[in-house]
């Protein structure tokens, strides 16, 4: 899942970022409000993390800009402004869910959980696809009773395509929703991670999971009859 982190502060823009990438997030910053808007027009996020104070715009007006625009994309938005009207002030702006300043780093990832899971149409927290079991609070993944470990990455696009399951993911669509701004579309990163992946998830099993559709990506799916 890639986040838009917007934070003027550059020491707690670096935290809140490290953290969110130890957790599987690709994350992606912006400094002001002007700067955010315009990562906005140019890249698919899944979530946004908005600070209330920022230059040039803030961030009530950041998030009504994105609505008039028709992003739907959810807003957690962060304020050290504590009082009612500031918190009704947010969520007209057209925010999803308000954190107030200082929060603990465990209670913003489970409101980020909240608001992805919120976003896929309250999917549950397991997601299954065939044998494979994917915990998105644990961050844990089994096949059958068999326990994998994955790398933070490697975890990241798993998640991903369980999300999309039975669907042919391009190699832009994994590019935009795994990796952050700085990823190297002439790179063989993508290859890498799916054949990594199949050989922790696939190898030793009679029915393989991931497939590759020449020309197209690649698909995660428990359906015979989509596999080649």
């Amino acid at each position: 899942m890639r986040i838009l982190l917007v934070e003027d502060e550059p020491s707690a823009a670096r935290m809140l970022a490290k953290g969110l990438r130890e957790q599987s997030y690709a994350v992606d910053c912006a400094a002001d409000g002007e700067t955010a808007l315009y990562q906005l027009s140019i890249y698919d996020y899944d979530l946004v993390i908005l600070d209330v104070m920022l230059p040039h715009k803030d961030g009530l007006q950041v998030c009504l800009e994105m609505r008039d625009l028709g992003l739907s994309i959810p807003v957690l938005m962060l304020t050290a402004r504590d009082a009612v009207d500031d918190r009704i002030s947010g969520l007209d702006a057209g925010a999803d869910d308000y954190l107030i300043k200082p929060f603990d780093f465990g209670e913003l990832l489970a409101r980020v959980r909240a608001l992805l899971r919120r976003r896929d149409t309250l999917q549950t927290e397991v997601l299954t696809v065939a044998d494979l079991e994917i915990n998105t609070r644990t961050r844990s993944v089994k096949r059958g009773e068999t326990r994998i470990q994955l790398s933070a990455k490697e975890y990241a696009l798993v998640e991903y395509f369980a999300r999309n399951a039975d669907r042919v993911l391009s190699r832009a669509d994994i590019a935009e929703h795994v990796w952050d701004k700085n990823f190297d579309i002439f790179s063989n990163l993508i290859e890498v991670y799916v054949q990594r992946l199949r050989r922790k998830i696939d190898d030793g099993y009679q029915i393989k999971l991931f497939q590759t559709r020449r020309g197209e990506g690649y698909a995660l799916t428990a359906d015979e009859g989509q596999r080649v």
